[in-house]
């Protein structure tokens, strides 16, 4: 049988011999952190085993997730949003810390437009916008005194016609948790199954080494938020709750920007108050802002805020 890669040492060594001389930097967004590797040109090929030991904790640099800077011509992706939206010069190609592609990460967008503007790939002030590729679609960021605001474009219900019958759509059982707990599945382009617990102690006792198990799974897999809300749930009119995430792929990291999107979207669905827009959530690794703005068209997009910073570059030796 072979051995998960982060269970090989011989193999993850091997990885990075291969990776020998790549420029790499090292960014956080709320403790969520990320290798990001420049290839403006979009020449270094990056292997799932390759991804998988630039994560490692142990033996690569660290990581809950890796991030290309690409430019989107030259990815298959890229081009096809840049028919419609020429402006998405830049490609954010985000991997999990396993190797796996994922779709979006909220937390990951964040950081790497930090990391165009503070390497001068992209002229950026406070108040300005920047449109990106992704593979959830474009994305349009606007930088902040104190940090970033990204449009995350349309929350959904995985499942509407169940989700709105009974307001879940699933279960959920984690260690820590003696029975199985109703969820409801959101996606913001990436898949999450938000679950409600009564209280922070209970939020405390989960064990998120293992992962949670959810039935039935939507079909991409999904990532898992457990979210407590606050008593009272509103200060003003902005609602707080905290939560702590399995992200598919990664395990628990100290922070999930589509997560928290999606605890505030399931929170709010289940309280029954849509004028509630403005949201602060709680993550292991500070606090970011979850808006969520009406379209003409009568949908609504969410918007995800928070800190970015870049902690330190390096070269594979």
């Amino acid at each position: 049988m072979t051995l998960p890669i982060a269970q090989d040492p011989d193999r993850l060594r091997t990885a990075l011999d291969q990776l020998g001389g790549l420029r790499y930097a090292k960014g956080q967004g709320t403790g969520n952190d990320f290798v990001l590797v420049p290839d403006p040109d979009g020449e270094t090929e990056l292997s799932p085993d390759h991804v998988a030991a630039l994560c490692d904790r142990h033996f690569g640099v660290g990581g809950d997730g890796l991030i290309r800077v690409v430019e989107s011509s030259h990815l298959i992706e890229g081009r096809d949003l840049l028919q419609d939206h020429p402006e998405a010069v830049w490609f954010m190609d985000y991997r999990n810390s396993d190797g796996s592609v994922a779709e979006m990460c909220g937390n990951g967008v964040r950081v790497f437009v930090h990391y165009l503007a503070e390497r001068g790939l992209v002229d950026l002030a406070p108040g300005q916008e920047l449109t990106i590729g992704t593979r959830a679609g474009v994305r349009t960021v606007t930088r902040l005194e104190d940090g970033y605001a990204i449009d995350m474009g349309l929350w959904s219900l995985i499942d509407p016609e169940l989700a709105r019958e009974s307001a879940s759509d699933s279960l959920v059982l984690a260690a820590g948790l003696v029975d199985p707990r109703p969820a409801l599945s959101i996606s913001l382009g990436n898949p999450h199954t938000v679950v409600a617990l009564a209280e922070p102690a209970e939020l405390a006792a989960l064990d998120l080494t293992q992962q949670p198990s959810v039935d039935p799974v939507p079909p991409n897999g999904t990532n898992v938020e457990f979210v407590v809300a606050a008593d009272p749930l509103f200060h003003g009119d902005v609602g707080r709750v905290d939560l702590r995430v399995h992200e598919r792929g990664v395990g628990e990291t100290l922070s999930c920007g589509t997560g928290a999107c999606a605890a505030a979207a399931a929170v709010r669905l289940w309280a029954g108050d849509e004028t509630a827009t403005r949201w602060q959530v709680g993550v292991p690794g500070g606090l970011v802002g979850v808006d969520f703005r009406a379209q003409p068209d009568g949908t609504e997009h969410v918007i995800l805020s928070g800190p970015a910073e870049l902690v330190f570059e390096g070269t594979v030796l």
